[in-house]
């Protein structure tokens, strides 16, 4: 019976490839809040090492001062 609707072609019906669309529209939707939360942290992560090196050249910078005083900036 579903032979004759068919008629032996090959391919994809419309409602194969919009479940299909969905389900990528899903996972799309899952992933992109993750991944922009994933930014933040890294980006807060690069901003507290800048500041520790930042830190440590200031007090090398006194370190290596004869006058013991930090550099102005």
């Amino acid at each position: 019976m579903l032979n004759k609707f068919r008629k032996n072609e090959k391919g994809f019906t419309l409602i194969e490839l919009l479940i299909v669309v969905a389900i990528i529209g899903i996972l799309a939707a899952i992933a992109i809040p993750q991944f922009a939360a994933y930014r933040v942290k890294a980006f807060n992560s690069a901003a507290q090492s800048d500041l520790r090196n930042v830190k440590t050249q200031m007090e090398a910078a006194f370190a290596d001062s004869t006058q013991q005083e930090y550099p102005s900036i």
